[in-house]
């Protein structure tokens, strides 16, 4: 398997680009504000559901920051954006559960639409800011379908 890599419209040709963790993201930082904001959800439910609906979201919620890790730590793009796919279903899998907190009147509309609006901000930054960024550096030269998830990811939605 062969990669062509081109290099991305941040760098400048000037500037010495610092190596960056994962912690430096920009949407890692802030799907872990979310993350919190999730966990704290987890604190406010009776204890019928601390233990199921609890543990449901706070691994749904670890997952969400977990790929993001790990994605910036492999060595390939499609590696990076496959992670990062993970990560994306997580958050959707806690969008769901906001659901069921409104669902079964755990959270109020108001509390479950703000956690919504954070979601949608972290979906954007991923979505926009690192899926989109990864699509434009690497092309896959050879493997069909890693080829196909590239140019899937071209068509996510803002």
């Amino acid at each position: 398997m062969s990669y062509k890599v081109t290099k991305g419209n941040n760098a400048s040709s000037s500037s010495v680009e610092k190596f960056q963790t994962f912690e430096d993201l920009e949407v890692y930082k802030v799907a872990r504000e979310f993350r919190k904001a999730m966990y704290a959800v987890t604190r406010r439910l009776p204890d019928l559901e601390k233990y199921e609906l609890g543990r449901q979201i706070r691994r749904a919620s670890l997952s969400l920051t977990n790929n993001m890790a790990e994605g910036h730590g492999r060595f390939h793009y499609p590696d990076q954006i496959r992670f990062f796919l993970h990560s994306r279903g997580s958050l959707e899998e806690l969008v769901d559960d906001l659901n069921v907190c409104f669902d079964e009147d755990y959270l109020s509309s108001d509390e479950v639409a703000k956690l919504k609006e954070r979601a949608r901000g972290v979906l954007n930054l991923v979505n926009l800011r690192y899926l989109r960024g990864r699509c434009s550096v690497v092309r896959e030269v050879d493997d069909d379908a890693e080829s196909e998830l590239i140019d899937a990811l071209e068509d996510l939605p803002l």
